[in-house]
């Protein structure tokens, strides 16, 4: 039986990204003080993983406008991310940090290890600056994800992290009501 990491907090890690053309480092540390999103995927060269990170690169300015950085990990190393990076028209797209974590720490510290096979479940987790989990979505490494729908739930967590009291409904968008919960709701919706 497994625990929900939704509200807690992330654990520290350290780790080398790939980022902008050189090698970086990575700790919990970083995504304090802003919106992060941490983007999990089974492994550099495959087949569904270049479809999501390039989706993901499509809405990547759009985040960085809402105020979201976005950090993909696969238990691949950063070397490794630069060889991809550097061969796919795809993956060079990219301009958010592509975490490497060859030793798994990060991905079972997010509850998404295959242990029999040393690879990520397709993870995504939207992190308030506070460094708490607001979103999670875990998929079958067969599934896609979808940036345009991530946008949105990163959207709304946003949203009511500005609105105390109110909560959004099914496939809210920006601009659209939002509920106040109370007695005077019950059984009206």
């Amino acid at each position: 039986m497994s625990t929900s990491l939704i509200n807690t907090k992330i654990k520290p890690f350290n780790a080398t990204a790939y980022h902008g053309g050189d090698f970086v480092e990575v700790s919990e540390q970083d995504l304090l003080g802003k919106w992060s999103i941490v983007f999990f995927y089974p492994a550099d060269f495959t087949f569904v993983c270049p479809t999501e990170l390039g989706d993901l690169a499509d809405y990547y300015a759009q985040l960085q406008e809402m105020g979201v950085e976005v950090y993909s990990v696969s238990t691949d190393t950063h070397f490794t991310h630069k060889a991809w990076h550097d061969a796919s028209e795809t993956i060079k797209k990219i301009q958010f940090p592509m975490i490497g974590d060859p030793t798994g720490r990060i991905t079972r510290n997010f509850g998404v290890m295959i242990e029999e096979e040393g690879l990520a479940l397709r993870g995504t987790f939207v992190i308030n600056p506070e460094g708490e989990i607001k979103v999670i979505e875990t998929h079958d490494l067969g599934i896609g994800r979808s940036a345009k729908e991530l946008v949105r739930k990163v959207q709304a967590a946003q949203y009511i992290a500005s609105h105390d009291g109110e909560v959004c409904p099914a496939s809210w968008q920006p601009g659209e009501e939002t509920l106040a919960p109370s007695l005077d709701l019950v059984g009206k919706i």
